[in-house]
């Protein structure tokens, strides 16, 4: 007879980096994979799953919000929780709902602003994002990767620096070299990005 109480191989523990269009259409893909309970790991390989997004972006709704309320950029995070959404069709689509008129909203993203508000609530923005998780009923979790105000910098083959993402890629030039600058730099407590990375068996 064979042990029915033989011991399942445990899941993979994922981490996911990366930002823009491409990260959240690898966590669409990757929640149907991600198990709920330990005893479904034989037919869903993974068992955690995490997303570090970066934090430079500085264009259209993000960069206003960004530079008018001194948060980081929520846009890249936001199309992450979606993409992880268990209900994609309605909370899904209201983060993503984007508003065409009315000063000062137009431009701006439903989703955007309900992170700008609850970071200005909770006083953190990593708490924020944590909780719009919950709202949302994601599968996995999301980590920003800095909790601080960082500019992507570039210089150009030509010799010119370019600061700024958008100014980056608007430029049309090849990048010799990349770095981040932070400004106001403060402490920000245990890194909450460090307790998933290390874990990770797929990054």
């Amino acid at each position: 007879m064979k042990n029915r109480t033989q011991q399942r191989a445990p899941g993979a523990r994922v981490v996911a980096i990366g930002g823009g269009t491409g990260l959240s259409m690898l966590l669409r893909g990757l929640k149907h994979y991600l198990a709920r309970r330990r005893q479904e790991t034989d037919r869903h390989p993974i068992s955690d799953l995490a997303a570090i997004v970066t934090v430079t972006d500085d264009g259209g709704s993000s960069g206003r919000l960004r530079r008018e309320y001194r948060i980081l950029p929520p846009g890249d995070i936001r199309n992450c929780m979606v993409a992880l959404s268990q209900d994609e069709a309605l909370l899904g689509r209201l983060f993503q709902y984007r508003f065409h008129a009315g000063r000062g909203l137009r431009g701006h993203s439903f989703g955007n602003l309900f992170l700008t508000a609850l970071s200005h609530v909770t006083g953190d923005f990593a708490e924020a994002v944590k909780v719009s998780g919950e709202v949302l009923a994601i599968r996995g979790r999301i980590f920003p990767a800095t909790l601080e105000n960082v500019t992507l910098e570039a210089v150009m083959t030509d010799g010119k620096v370019v600061a700024g993402e958008t100014r980056i890629a608007k430029s049309g030039k090849k990048i010799r070299r990349a770095s981040m600058e932070i400004f106001h730099c403060k402490r920000s407590g245990p890194g909450r990005v460090a307790i998933s990375s290390p874990r990770a068996d797929s990054v």
